[in-house]
């Protein structure tokens, strides 16, 4: 991204919108829509006006984890975050320092055997970077206590300094998030669906707006270097598939709702371009050069600049509706983030 779509200070959401105004709901937030490089502004109650009859929306399943957990390194307060549970039932972790305001900072010292101690006796012991890449996140190995009843007794939303306060996991829910038997989920919120209430989905439905769930549940971000995203779960299932090749067969749009969803679907597309249920791990990256075999459009939160995301937002776009769509977000002082406004791009 251009030097001018630097993202100015003040734009960060600090609290979600129902909490910045009285009256306002989830979907009290702006939406701005990018038709090509024409650019429009609405608030996100018009979401159903924007849509057309046999638009079929596909939203992300997965619930959020409250996967931030106090812990220690010798004597040094640490915070790990939780980010995947591996095949092997160990997890993929990020550790971080407390930064004295409430959130916390990259920790740069985990090593192959550093012990962290959890609540109520539990031990994790890093065993291996997650990537060669770097050693950001680590495969580590829990004793003494089970990881899902770990995070529901002790864990909270994992948040960063943009924000002003802790939030209850609830904050963090979509409306279309269900429950994973295993007690699995999202390390952080698939954020683009976050604005959709009940009330805005069922006027959805009743204009003839379809649904097609998928569930992709998404790790750790990387909050400091914007690496691409790691291998990540998902799920495509039987009718889901059948509903989008439907949608795609009699010419409806495909609209995706946030990149967790283009990334699940586009991993069970294959190159003629038919969806089939699919259900594992997908070390899919998105971009131009890949380009998109299924989605017409995608809804999404503002990332930084710098973000990889944007490459996902670009294979699906362009990069002129990109840097169009952008810019008017920041001329018209659009806010950040995942309790900020939404992004809808349409080919």
């Amino acid at each position: 991204m251009t030097p001018a779509l630097r993202v100015p200070e003040g734009l960060s959401a600090r609290v979600p919108a129902e909490q910045r105004e009285p009256g306002l709901d989830r979907d009290g937030v702006r939406l701005l829509v990018s038709r090509g490089t024409e650019v429009s502004h609405h608030a996100f109650g018009e979401l159903p006006g924007l849509l057309r009859a046999g638009d079929l929306l596909v939203v992300n399943t997965s619930p959020t984890l409250a996967a931030a957990v106090d812990g220690s390194v010798g004597h040094t307060r640490v915070v790990v975050h939780f980010s995947t549970r591996g095949d092997d039932a160990r997890w993929a972790v990020e550790v971080r320092e407390p930064d004295g305001r409430g959130t916390t900072r990259a920790r740069a010292c985990v090593d192959k055997g550093t012990v962290v101690r959890l609540p109520g006796g539990g031990r994790l012991v890093a065993e291996e970077p997650l990537s060669p890449r770097g050693n950001r996140l680590w495969w580590a190995r829990v004793s003494g206590a089970e990881v899902t009843a770990l995070l529901r007794e002790h864990g909270r939303p994992i948040r960063y300094a943009y924000t002003d306060r802790d939030q209850p996991l609830s904050a963090y829910q979509t409306v279309f998030a269900l429950p994973v038997p295993d007690g699995t989920g999202s390390a952080e919120m698939p954020s683009a669906a976050r604005p959709f209430t009940a009330r805005l989905v069922t006027e959805l439905v009743s204009r003839g707006v379809q649904f097609a769930p998928v569930t992709l549940h998404t790790g750790v971000a990387s909050a400091e270097s914007h690496e691409p995203p790691y291998p990540e779960r998902f799920s495509v299932p039987g009718e889901s598939a059948r509903l989008i090749n439907a949608a795609r067969a009699a010419g409806r749009r495909v609209v995706a709702v946030g990149t967790t969803a283009v990334r699940a679907v586009e991993s069970a597309a294959g190159a003629d371009g038919v969806v089939r249920p699919r259900a594992g791990w997908t070390d899919l990256v998105v971009t131009p050069e890949r380009g998109v075999r299924v989605v017409d459009g995608l809804l999404t939160g503002l990332h930084e600049p710098e973000a990889s995301h944007l490459l996902m937002l670009e294979a699906v776009a362009g990069r002129a509706a990109i840097d169009r769509g952008y810019d008017a977000a920041v001329r018209g002082r659009y806010l950040w983030h995942e309790f900020g406004d939404v992004h809808l791009l349409l080919r």
